[in-house]
């Protein structure tokens, strides 16, 4: 009986192994939801370009930009759930979004599995110069006599950039106007002209009009501070004790994908973000390679659908 039972059970397992062995077969399709040329589409190439060196197997971009990522999210929960696809999740498609807008055509949760966090983005605050403060407490400080004249830009409702304020204005009790923009470009010439006087945005981006000293950076929205301007203070440090947020990028998979294809793909992800030039890129660029486990990944999923949900719930903010 015992050998019948052991032999029944080698029998169900042998696909599962004969799969570990022979995967990727073939080229893996990798969903990024934004357009090419911009910061997750250049990331989705890096880790694309190491993943075909390590696998033996070409990882094809197919950008489906739109809705905040919702668009590419969903054309990755409908494919084929057999490991050769693949999609950059970000806080808007896994944390913002399904919170945001009612009308979803996917579940961040049950439609996909997690393969790894790649890495987070804090970003970075700034002023325009005509604002009179040089800090995080100066910034509350004058948001609260003047509440309602602050303007601060976004590249777009419910992205990062807005809902980064949103969680700043809800920590401090400050009442600040938004102004959306269709993307960053448009954003950061209101920005520059000082039409608007405040913006929560990429470091990379706003990096090179500090320097030139047409922008004043007065934070950092990450839990700590970035190697690459490790002169400027978190938000936390600088006043707002517990704040912190900004963008993340990491890999999922359609829900049911074979477990071992998630292991491999996850294996390979946390080795390519920890390999030197990919390091020292990331960092050169204010972003924080984490590379983590399927079971980690999940559990920030989880939890960032859990902050962003409380965030929008007090701000009533929705797009449907």
């Amino acid at each position: 009986m015992k050998k019948t039972m052991l032999a029944l059970l080698m029998f169900a397992l042998w696909p599962v192994a004969l799969f570990a062995q022979s995967y990727p077969a073939k080229p893996i399709r990798f969903i990024v939801p934004f357009p090419p040329g911009g910061g997750n589409d250049t990331l989705a190439r890096l880790i694309g370009q190491k993943l075909t060196a390590a696998t033996g197997q070409q990882v094809i971009i197919d950008n489906r930009p739109g809705a905040g990522g919702a668009i590419g999210a969903e054309a990755a929960a409908k494919s084929a759930a057999d490991g050769y696809t693949i999609f950059l999740a970000g806080v808007a498609t896994h944390g913002i979004n399904p919170n945001l807008r009612k009308k979803l055509a996917y579940d961040p949760v049950k439609d996909f599995d997690a393969v790894s966090l790649i890495a987070s983005a804090p970003l970075l605050v700034v002023v325009h110069p005509s604002l009179p403060v040089k800090s995080v407490k100066q910034l509350v400080a004058l948001a609260k006599t003047q509440p309602g004249k602050i303007n601060y830009a976004s590249n777009g409702a419910g992205g990062s950039s807005h809902m980064a304020v949103e969680l700043f204005k809800m920590m401090t009790g400050t009442n600040l106007v938004h102004i959306p923009y269709k993307g960053l470009s448009p954003a950061l010439t209101e920005l520059l002209s000082g039409e608007v006087q405040l913006m929560f945005s990429s470091a990379v981006a706003m990096l090179p009009q500090v320097k030139s000293g047409k922008l004043r950076a007065i934070a950092m929205t990450g839990a700590k501070r970035s190697p690459a301007i490790p002169d400027i203070p978190t938000v936390a440090e600088a006043g707002v004790p517990g704040y912190e947020t900004g963008s993340w990028y990491g890999i999922v998979v359609p829900a049911g994908t074979p477990k071992p294809a998630i292991d491999r793909l996850s294996k390979e992800v946390v080795a390519i973000v920890h390999t030197p030039d990919i390091t020292k890129r990331l960092n050169d660029e204010a972003v924080i390679p984490v590379g983590s486990t399927p079971e980690a990944f999940a559990a920030h999923i989880r939890q960032e659908l859990a902050r962003w949900a409380k965030v929008i719930k007090q701000s009533g903010i929705h797009l449907d």
